[in-house]
């Protein structure tokens, strides 16, 4: 039993650090914003 307690003492502490890094990421990392064109084919307006 005392491994079982350990093993998911060990995972947690993982999950918690994968939460925290994905949470650090979505919250103090500004993406800069930028222009984009695209040039569209004309035939993708066609109905066939």
């Amino acid at each position: 039993m005392p491994s079982l307690f350990r093993f998911l003492t060990v995972v947690a502490v993982i999950g918690g650090i994968i939460y925290g890094t994905i949470f650090a990421l979505a919250n103090f990392v500004n993406p800069k914003p930028r222009e984009m064109t695209i040039t569209v084919p004309a035939d993708k307006f066609l109905k066939k």
